[in-house]
C-alpha cells in the first residue's frame, strides 16, 4: 500500500482531475486527500457537484489530533494545517490495507503541504507538454529533487504529464526536468471536465482516451512503487534516525 501525493508547479495542470481520476480507477481500497492549501474543496464542488458536503471540519481534524486520535478523523476533506502528525498518519493507514491518493495543489503557496511531498512513496509533479508549464516546472523540479536527496528518497519523485506529444514527448520533457517521466495522461478536455468539474459524461466515455491513460497510469504508479520498495528494501539504512521522514 502506498502514499502518492500530485502536485504542480503552475496553476491548471490537471491536479485535481488526474487524483480524482486515479482515485476513481484505483484497484485497492484509496483514500483521496485534499491538502490544496488554497482552501475550499475543488472535488466536492466539482466532480460531486455541490451534492454532498464535508461531514468533518479543521476544527475537529485539530481536536481529534490534540487528543490522541488523528487517524479516526481523517476522512475529514477540509484544508489541513497539521501537515507532519497528517503524514504520519497516512502513512499509518498502510497496515490497514488503504493505499492514500493526495491533491497537494500548487507548489510554493502559503501553507502548502511540503511534509506531505517528502513523505510519499511517490510524489508525482504534474505538468503539461507545453513550454509554459515547462517553464514553470523547471526551478522547483530542481528544488524538490533536492529535496528527496536530502530525505534519502530521490526515486520517490516522478512527473506526471499531461498531453503527451502536445507539442513535447516524455523524452523532451525528461530532459528539461530532468525526472523521470512514468506515466502521461491523454490531453482529453472533455472527459477531464468530468473528473474536474463534474461535467456530464461525454460519449464513450469509459473507453475515452483519458480513462484508458489513468489505467495505464495506475499499473505505471504500482510498478514504480513496488520497484522503489525493492530497492530500499535491499539497501543499508542511512536516515539518522533509522527510517526515512
Amino acid at each position: 500500500m502506498a502514499l502518492i501525493v500530485l502536485t504542480s508547479a503552475s496553476g491548471s495542470p490537471g491536479v485535481t482531475a488526474s487524483a480524482v481520476g486515479l482515485a476513481l480507477a484505483w484497484p485497492r481500497p484509496v483514500l483521496l486527500v485534499e491538502a490544496d492549501p488554497t482552501g475550499g474543496s475543488s472535488v466536492f464542488a466539482g466532480y460531486l457537484r455541490g451534492q454532498t458536503a464535508p461531514t468533518a471540519s479543521l476544527i475537529d481534524l485539530a481536536l481529534a489530533h490534540r487528543n490522541g486520535q488523528m487517524e479516526q478523523a481523517i476522512p475529514a476533506p477540509s484544508l489541513v494545517p497539521l501537515w507532519e502528525p497528517l503524514a504520519a498518519a497516512l502513512k499509518g493507514l498502510e497496515r490497514t490495507g488503504q493505499d492514500v491518493i493526495v491533491d497537494a495543489g500548487r507548489l510554493g503557496l502559503h501553507g502548502y503541504p511540503e511534509p506531505l511531498l517528502y513523505a510519499a512513496d511517490l510524489c508525482l509533479l504534474v505538468v503539461r507538454s507545453d513550454l509554459v508549464s515547462l517553464a514553470g516546472a523547471r526551478s522547483w523540479a530542481e528544488t524538490l529533487r533536492g529535496g528527496f536527496v536530502r530525505v534519502g528518497g530521490s526515486a520517490s519523485l516522478a512527473v506526471l504529464m499531461v498531453g503527451e506529444g502536445d507539442p513535447y514527448s516524455r523524452r523532451e520533457v525528461h530532459k528539461v526536468l530532468q525526472v523521470p517521466v512514468i506515466a502521461s495522461l491523454a490531453g482529453d478536455s472533455a472527459a477531464a471536465q468530468v473528473f474536474g468539474r463534474g461535467a456530464n459524461a461525454p460519449r464513450k466515455f469509459n473507453t475515452s482516451p483519458l480513462v484508458r491513460s489513468l489505467s495505464a497510469a495506475r499499473d505505471a504508479i504500482d510498478a514504480t512503487v513496488a520497484s522503489n520498495r525493492e530497492e530500499l528494501a535491499g539497501q543499508p539504512d542511512r536516515s539518522p534516525m533509522g527510517a526515512r521522514p
